[in-house]
């Protein structure tokens, strides 16, 4: 009869384990989190600027686990006002703040025969408090009804 011997301490690949998820961790974070002191819009519309909309709230969920995880209301709140999903935030509930942007062109140029046209960028996030899910002042509530 043959014996093995483990000779592998039994908790080093657990710390191995450990260690690379800290790693995802953090790199996930420099990637899809909120910076600074960014405001929940202006974290949702760089990250469907970015990486597209799924037609969920993923983005919106996703700073309110990292930032505000009190605001259990947000999205009952942004669906109430027409954000089904992180995109439709921008086309029902939230428009760019007339005070702070005018969308002036900034060129046109032809790419395969389409017209183009290139918008000034948008401003710098103001930012908010910690723990808000409110917008900062680059944003203004859309006005809703018929025309």
């Amino acid at each position: 009869m043959t014996m093995t011997i483990n000779t592998r301490r039994p908790d080093s690949a657990d710390t191995v384990v450990r260690v690379a998820e800290e790693i995802l961790s953090t790199a996930s974070m420099a990637v899809l989190g909120p910076s600074g002191r960014e405001c929940l819009l202006c974290y949702v519309q760089r990250m469907v600027a970015t990486h597209g909309c799924d037609t969920t709230l993923r983005f919106a969920q996703h700073f309110r686990a990292v930032r505000a995880p009190r605001a259990t209301a947000l999205e009952r709140r942004l669906i109430s006002k027409g954000g089904f999903c992180d995109c439709e935030i921008f086309l029902n509930a939230y428009d760019v703040s007339p005070e702070v942007w005018s969308p002036e062109i900034v060129r046109t140029y032809d790419c395969c025969g389409v017209q183009m046209l290139e918008q000034a960028p948008l401003p710098s996030c103001y930012g908010v408090r910690t723990g808000s899910t409110q917008p900062c002042p680059v944003w203004a509530p859309r006005l809703r009804g018929w025309w």
